[in-house]
């Protein structure tokens, strides 16, 4: 019976999966939908240009914590099908990154790689946003569970690269911007707490293999 309940269960969790997937990708490209519909209305103030780049770089960095905030959500609030979603967020991460690069090199600089690589002396702020493209690009490749395989422990260390992504993400912002810092700064906040978190945890399994090794210790100790 309890084989049986178990079994529905997870046939269940399946077929909610299976219709909640396709909704949270919908409301992913929602950000796009929307600075798209603006931009074919001509609301995107006098620097469309500049907008787009800038909420494209938003929303990247949006989707960065969204992607460190699902393992700590998933623990407090016991909802283990959020760690479903995690991949596809992190693929958003890149796909909004890349559009950013994108519309930099085409909008800003129209392609034009002297200019860029110009541009990059000229504000450091721009070559650590590309540093942080291209450590993108090995966390997408390997995102498969066809990679996940294949590199077996040297995955979860390679992926650990997304936290120096958000920090790097985060002073991109506050070397970018001139005047307003309240956005970078509540960013850096959640990014801290997330971080905080992290740290909590990694220090409460530290001590629970401490008391494990320490028992097994003295079941040895009392066995002689």
């Amino acid at each position: 019976m309890q084989l049986i309940l178990k079994h529905l269960v997870n046939m269940s969790s399946g077929n909610i999966h299976g219709i909640v997937k396709p909704l949270v990708f919908i409301l992913f490209l929602l950000p796009l939908s929307s600075l798209t519909l603006s931009a074919l209305n001509n609301s995107l103030g006098p620097n469309p240009a500049e907008n787009i780049i800038r909420a494209l770089g938003d929303w990247t960095l949006y989707f960065l914590l969204g992607v460190l905030a699902i393992t700590p959500a998933r623990s407090l609030f016991n909802i283990a099908s959020l760690i479903r979603y995690r991949r596809m967020t992190g693929l958003f991460v890149f796909f909004y990154a890349s559009l950013h690069f994108l519309a930099y090199i085409w909008f800003e600089q129209f392609f034009d790689m002297h200019k860029i690589i110009q541009d990059i002396i000229k504000r450091p702020f721009i070559g650590i946003g590309f540093g942080c493209f291209v450590l993108l690009i090995p966390l997408a490749i390997t995102s498969t569970n066809k990679m996940m395989r294949r590199l077996g422990k040297n995955w979860q260390r390679l992926h650990r690269l997304v936290y120096l992504i958000t920090g790097l993400a985060l002073l991109h912002y506050f070397m970018m911007v001139k005047a307003d810092y309240l956005m970078p700064v509540v960013l850096t906040l959640i990014f801290g707490v997330l971080m905080g978190y992290r740290f909590y945890q990694a220090g409460v399994m530290l001590n629970v293999l401490k008391s494990m090794i320490d028992l097994k210790a003295k079941e040895n100790a009392n066995e002689r």
